[in-house]
């Protein structure tokens, strides 16, 4: 029988090393229940999303991977003193689950199939394991995308206070036929172990899959491929944190899928600047870019963003104060030139790249902080974030999936939250403890 240790050092570091695990889930896995305790991801959920998750049901997710944690119980006013509360309380939380029974451990371990069929789109498929965190320098897995230090210190936080991967990262592995010959097959006849839709319209369906010939053939089949990762950069850099600090071969929950066929699509991020009027922003960009109205006659604003997100071109940027917009472009040679020329030319030619180093850094004069520089992961929340905080949305067009992969096998990284994978897993549905 083969090997089933997380923990156990991988025979390759050039390729993935992918081993089942003993999941921890919700103990009633009816898809209402489940409907009603999962989450989107930690850094899709909004503060409001927060409290209406949390509202939806005692048992939500969200009170471990977002604890709430009330000010006067945590007089330390530095952010690693809330970090330090907050997984306090999201361990305390866990462990009461685990007395409770409300959450269960699966007796024997297993790698489970995830699919997720998105409306008008093809289902995307792969596989949730415990994929050994290589050491630095690895081909084995590749970020694409810089992280924000003291994010990465909150979720190494929850991590040590839980001893518990509450939520997946997500991998896109190089295409191989063995590992998609063998995911169609499990599925075929097999009813789903756990199905549930999400507000999207996602179905999420996964299968428990213990049989030991196919766990060993999923293994050899990844261990000959590589991976980037498409979502959860904070989380694995988190994980590789801990992991120097407790010493020892760790290894992070991932769901893995492929490039290509079956795989995810990719989606722009866009950033919102506060407090910053769309007379000045189109003002100081006039000194690097060709600036074009586009404001609609009729206000159909979202029409002028679709009709101009699905060109290809030239660099080129939106900017927009959720009424009237602009189109940036045709940049300036000085405009180019804030790229840095030793960079992999891969890195250079991104928009978001371009749009960091020249609008937002020298036309704007702006830090690259989360507070300067807020996050908007698609257009209807950029619209809706520059109007509430009387700022602009910077709004750019989706790098391809090549793109993301040569950024990361050239060793460069993309700027913090440049691309959005879709369709995403649900958080709740399967965890992962570290001991056992």
């Amino acid at each position: 029988m083969p090997s089933t240790s997380a923990d156990a050092p991988p025979p390759d570091e050039a390729g993935l090393d992918v081993r089942p695990f003993r999941a921890l889930l919700y103990r009633d896995h009816d898809a209402g229940h489940l409907a009603t305790v999962s989450s989107p991801a930690y850094d899709l959920v909004t503060a409001a999303g927060r409290e209406r998750l949390a509202a939806a049901d005692p048992h939500n997710i969200v009170r471990l991977i977002l604890p709430h944690v009330d000010p006067v119980e945590s007089p330390e006013g530095t952010r690693a003193g809330r970090d330090r509360a907050s997984a306090t309380v999201a361990a305390a939380t866990l462990d009461g689950w685990l007395a409770d029974g409300v959450l269960v451990r699966d007796e024997r371990p297993a790698l489970w199939r995830y699919e997720m069929s998105a409306p008008g789109s093809e289902p995307t498929t792969g596989w949730l394991g415990a994929v050994t965190v290589p050491p630095p320098g690895s081909a084995a897995v590749l970020p694409h995308e810089d992280t924000f230090a003291p994010a990465v210190a909150g979720r190494a936080a929850l991590l040590a206070a839980t001893h518990t991967d509450l939520e997946p990262i997500v991998l896109a592995h190089d295409a191989d036929a063995e590992v998609a010959e063998l995911t169609r097959r499990v599925a075929a006849g097999s009813p789903p172990t756990l199905e549930v839709g999400d507000p999207d319209g996602v179905v999420h369906r996964l299968w428990r899959v213990t049989d030991p010939d196919v766990l060993e053939q999923l293994r050899r089949a990844l261990a000959g491929t590589g991976a980037v990762i498409a979502d959860g950069h904070h989380r694995f850099a988190a994980t590789r944190d801990h992991q120097q600090a407790t010493g020892g071969h760790g290894s992070v929950l991932a769901l893995l899928t492929p490039m290509g066929a079956g795989g995810l699509r990719l989606q722009a991020i866009h950033r919102v600047v506060p407090d910053l009027t769309l007379d000045a922003a189109l003002a100081s960009a006039t000194a690097g870019f060709r600036v074009q109205d586009l404001s609609p006659a009729d206000g159909d604003l979202r029409r002028v963003v679709d009709d101009w997100t699905a060109q290809r071109g030239g660099p080129a940027f939106l900017v927009t104060d959720g009424v009237r917009v602009a189109e940036l472009s045709e940049p300036a040679p000085e405009m180019l030139a804030a790229v840095p020329a030793e960079a992999p030319a891969a890195w250079r030619g991104l928009d978001v790249v371009l749009a960091h180093a020249a609008v937002l850094s020298r036309l704007w004069g702006l830090p690259d902080d989360p507070a300067s520089v807020l996050i908007a992961h698609d257009v209807a929340e950029a619209l809706r974030s520059a109007q509430e905080r009387a700022g602009v949305a910077l709004l750019l067009r989706s790098p391809s999936p090549a793109d993301v992969a040569a950024v990361a096998r050239a060793g460069a990284r993309m700027p913090r939250k440049s691309t959005l994978f879709v369709p995403k897993p649900r958080t709740g549905l399967v965890l992962r403890p570290h001991e056992g």
